[in-house]
C-alpha cells in the first residue's frame, strides 16, 4: 500500500496546496512535517472547494496509473471493464480493442495492468477524499464546509461500494468474508507505514453507510442553506439519496432503497430522458433533464487531446476513435429480441440489418461505411452530434432519473411495500414504450422483469456487473453473439474467476497482507460451444 500512497501524497499536494510553501510533503516518512497543516483547509474555502475539485477530477484523468496504457483513463475504465466481463457488453477480441482481457478474464492477472487501473484509480479517488474529510472540522456549522464535506464522505461512500463488489461476492451470503482495507482520515497517515488488513464485507458496508448517511445529513443541512453545486460532475442531496439507493439494494435494504430512490426524484429534481429524447443517439450531455450525476468533460483535458486515449473513443460508435477499428460493442442479442418494436430502444442498436430507427442518414451512412455488425450500439450521441468526430469530449453518465425508478420498482416489489408493478410500467409506458403491459407475476419473476429492463435501459453505463453480483447471476454468453469462440463462457455463479484480485504491488508493499490474503487464483473459464 505504501507504493500507492506515497504518489497519491505528492500529487494532493501539487494540485491542492499548489502556492504553499509550508506544505511540501516528504515521501520518505509519509507525513506532513507541520502539525498547523491540519486547519489550513478548515481556514481557506478555496482550499476547500479546491479538494473537493481534486475528488472529482480523479474520475477522468490521462493514463494515471500506467503511464503508457490507452485504456488508463480513470474510472470509465473500470465501467469498461467490469461490463465487459458480463454478458451483454459484447465486442470482438482483435488488436484494436483495449478490452480484450476483460473478455477472456485474463484482467484477473492480479500483475496486470486492468489489476493496478482498477485497485489505483478508485483508492486514489479515496485518497483525495481522504483528505477533505480531514481537513474540514466535523462539527463545523458553516455550511459551505458541511457542503464540501457532505461531497467528500459520499464520493469516498461511492468507491468503497464499488471495491465491495469486485473484490467479494454479495454483501447477504457474505458478510464475514474479507473484502477491502479501509482507509479513512484516521489511518490515512499509519497505512502506508504500517499497512492495513482486509476488512470486512460487513465492514466495509458499515464504513459505506455511515460515510453517506453523513453525507446526506450535512448536504440536507448545507443546502438548505443556499449552498449548490456548480455543475453535475459534484455530488448534491439527490445524488447522495440515489447512492444510498444502490447501496440499500445491494444490501437487500429492500423497503429502504425504494424509499430512497423516491428521495433521490424528488430532491434532485430529474426527470427521464422522454420517448422522443432516446428516439435518437443521445447521452453525452450533462446538461440534459435525465442526469444526476456524471463526468464533465472539457475539449482542453488531456484525455480529449489525445484523441484516443478517452471513454468515447473505446465505446462511441458514432465518434472517431478505437471503436471505429475494433468494431465497436454490441449487445446480446437474446436480449436485443426481447425488446419490443414498440419500445425506443430498439434502436439504441444497430438491427440484424446493421439498422437503426433511430439514425438519420448521416449516421446510418457513416455506419455503413465503418462496416459496424449487428447489434453495435448507437446509443450514445458523438460530441454535439457531430459524426466522426475527433473530439471526444462527450460527458460521461454515472447517474440518472431512470435508474431510480428501476430501483424503487425493485426494492417495492422485494419488500412487498407500494406497488411495483405499477412503478415499472409507469416508467416504461410513459417514457420508453407506451404499449408496455409487465407480464411478469410472482415476486421472483417481477424482480427477472426488472432486472431486464435494467441490462436494457443502464446498458453501457457500467452497472451490469454490481447486478449480476448482487444478483448471484452466473455468467453464461451463449447465444449472445460473441464474435470469439474465445470468449464464450457459461461461468457458475460464486466462481472465483468472477472475483477481481488484490493487484500484486499491493500484496508486496502492504505489511498486513500476505500473498494468501489475496482472493484466490482461479484458472481462466475453458470456452463452451456456443448456442443458437
Amino acid at each position: 500500500m505504501k507504493a500507492i500512497y506515497i504518489s497519491l501524497i505528492v500529487f494532493f499536494s501539487a494540485i491542492l496546496f499548489a502556492g504553499c510553501v509550508d506544505m511540501d510533503t516528504y515521501p520518505e516518512s509519509d507525513i506532513v512535517t507541520s502539525e498547523q497543516k491540519d486547519k489550513i483547509v478548515t481556514d481557506d474555502p478555496a482550499k476547500a472547494e479546491a479538494g473537493v475539485t481534486a475528488i472529482f477530477a480523479q474520475f477522468s484523468t490521462y493514463m494515471p496509473i500506467t503511464g503508457t496504457r490507452h485504456n488508463d483513463f480513470g474510472y470509465p475504465s473500470v465501467m469498461l471493464f467490469s461490463d465487459t466481463n458480463g454478458f451483454d457488453y459484447l465486442s470482438s477480441d482483435n488488436g484494436f480493442n483495449w478490452t480484450g482481457n476483460s473478455l477472456d478474464y485474463s484482467d484477473r492477472d492480479y500483475a496486470g495492468n486492468e489489476a493496478k487501473i482498477v485497485w489505483n484509480t478508485m483508492y486514489q479517488i479515496i485518497y483525495v477524499a481522504n483528505n477533505v474529510v480531514a481537513s474540514i472540522d466535523p462539527d463545523s456549522a458553516d455550511p459551505t464546509f458541511q457542503f464540501y464535506l457532505g461531497q467528500a464522505l459520499s464520493a469516498r461512500s461511492f468507491c468503497y461500494w464499488v471495491l465491495a463488489q469486485l473484490y467479494q461476492f454479495n454483501y447477504v451470503d457474505h458478510k464475514t468474508s474479507p473484502c477491502v482495507p479501509i482507509v479513512t482520515e484516521v489511518n490515512a497517515i499509519t497505512a502506508p507505514v504500517e499497512g492495513c488488513k482486509r476488512s470486512t464485507v460487513e465492514e466495509v458496508y458499515t464504513q459505506i453507510l455511515t460515510d453517506i448517511n453523513k453525507g446526506i445529513d450535512l448536504l440536507t443541512i448545507s443546502q438548505k442553506a443556499g449552498e449548490k453545486r456548480r455543475d453535475k460532475r459534484y455530488i448534491d442531496l439527490g445524488v447522495a439519496y440515489g447512492l444510498r439507493a444502490r447501496v440499500n439494494l445491494t444490501m437487500e435494504n429492500w423497503a429502504d432503497a425504494a424509499s430512497d430512490a423516491q428521495k433521490a426524484l424528488d430532491s434532485g429534481g430529474a426527470v427521464p430522458y422522454s420517448f422522443a429524447d432516446v428516439s435518437v443517439p443521445t447521452m453525452s450531455d450533462s446538461n440534459d433533464k435525465s442526469w444526476m450525476w456524471g463526468i464533465v468533460i472539457a475539449e482542453t483535458d488531456r484525455i480529449v487531446t489525445s484523441g484516443i486515449v478517452n471513454w468515447p473513443s473505446h465505446m462511441g460508435s458514432l465518434s472517431y476513435g478505437y471503436a471505429n477499428f475494433s468494431g465497436g460493442h454490441q449487445i446480446n442479442k437474446q436480449l436485443w429480441a426481447s425488446i419490443p418494436e414498440t419500445d425506443a430502444r430498439k434502436g439504441w442498436w444497430l438491427d440484424q440489418d446493421t439498422i437503426s430507427k433511430n439514425l438519420n442518414s448521416s449516421y446510418q451512412n457513416y455506419v455503413k461505411l465503418r462496416k459496424y455488425s449487428p447489434y453495435t450500439q448507437v446509443k450514445f450521441a458523438p460530441y454535439n452530434n457531430v459524426v466522426n468526430t475527433s473530439v471526444n469530449a462527450s460527458d460521461i453518465p454515472l447517474m440518472r432519473a431512470e435508474e431510480m425508478y428501476l430501483i424503487k420498482a425493485e426494492g417495492e416489489i422485494m419488500s412487498g411495500t407500494g406497488n411495483a408493478v405499477a412503478t415499472l410500467e409507469n416508467f416504461v409506458k410513459t417514457y420508453r414504450d407506451p404499449e408496455y403491459v409487465c407480464t411478469a407475476t410472482g415476486q421472483a419473476d417481477v424482480q427477472e422483469e426488472i432486472f431486464r429492463q435494467r441490462r436494457i435501459e443502464l446498458w453501457g453505463e457500467g452497472l451490469s456487473w454490481f447486478d449480476i453480483m448482487r444478483l448471484n447471476k452466473p455468467v453464461d454468453r451463449r447465444g449472445a453473439g460473441y464474435a470469439n469462440a474465445s470468449a464464450i463462457f457459461n461461468i457458475p455463479a460464486g466462481s472465483n474467476i468472477l472475483l477481481w484480485r488484490l493487484p500484486e504491488g499491493e500484496i508486496q508493499s502492504n505489511p498486513m497482507l500476505e500473498p494468501s490474503d489475496n482472493n484466490p487464483a482461479a484458472a481462466f473459464p475453458d470456452p463452451v460451444p456456443d448456442i443458437e
